[in-house]
């Protein structure tokens, strides 16, 4: 072999790793590139549904959970609970649910799908603030009426325990409730519509 020969065959060598290093940088570079746009874990996270375990609350107990960076408020309502909605429904701004806080089957008295289950998030109509819960034993702060629910500290909104707003409150509309659907006895799934799912 020629002088020329083994300097051309040295070239095309040198040509082909470099194609070859080049064309591996290229699909380096473009791999996070690429990666770059697709949603990132705690992205997909932030607006994906909960599944919540509800079969450990006790009767009158109020667990939270967080959906799309809010807290979501599950209680297990009483019976004796339940029967303090109805006699305040005149002392409420909207006792109906006309204004639609609420999906359209939990537009009832209950403000729920089950009527021992409520979910709301968590978060004052008003400002924002999150408000603490008060039992029916805190008629000597909240009023003679008071049945139990809850209040907003930061300007004083009170809403029962539907999450349905007083009269009187800064707040101007009840409690959101998000769209949620069960999954079985004890699990919903806050976040995904019962709707959606045929149910």
């Amino acid at each position: 072999m020629s002088d020329q020969q083994k300097m051309d065959k040295t070239r095309r060598n040198l040509l082909v790793a470099t194609s070859v290093i080049g064309g591996a940088a290229s699909v380096g570079a473009a791999v996070p590139f690429a990666a770059s746009m697709w949603p990132s874990e705690r992205a997909k996270a932030v607006g994906a549904p909960v599944e919540v375990d509800v079969s450990r609350l006790a009767a009158g107990e109020l667990a939270v959970f967080e959906w799309r960076g809010t807290p979501v408020w599950v209680m297990k309502r009483t019976q004796e609970m339940l029967a303090g909605l109805k006699p305040i429904e005149a002392k409420l701004i909207d006792p109906k649910s006309e204004v639609p806080q609420q999906p359209e089957y939990a537009k009832n008295e209950y403000r729920s799908v089950k009527p021992e289950l409520m979910v709301v998030i968590g978060v004052c109509t008003h400002l924002g603030c999150i408000p603490q819960t008060k039992g029916a034993d805190a008629k000597a702060e909240m009023g003679a009426d008071w049945t139990g629910g809850f209040y907003c500290p930061c300007h004083g909104s009170k809403f029962d325990l539907a999450g349905r707003v007083y009269k009187g409150s800064p707040a101007p509309t009840n409690l959101v409730v998000p769209p949620y659907t069960f999954v079985s006895d004890d699990r919903i799934v806050i976040g995904e519509d019962r709707e959606t799912k045929g149910a």
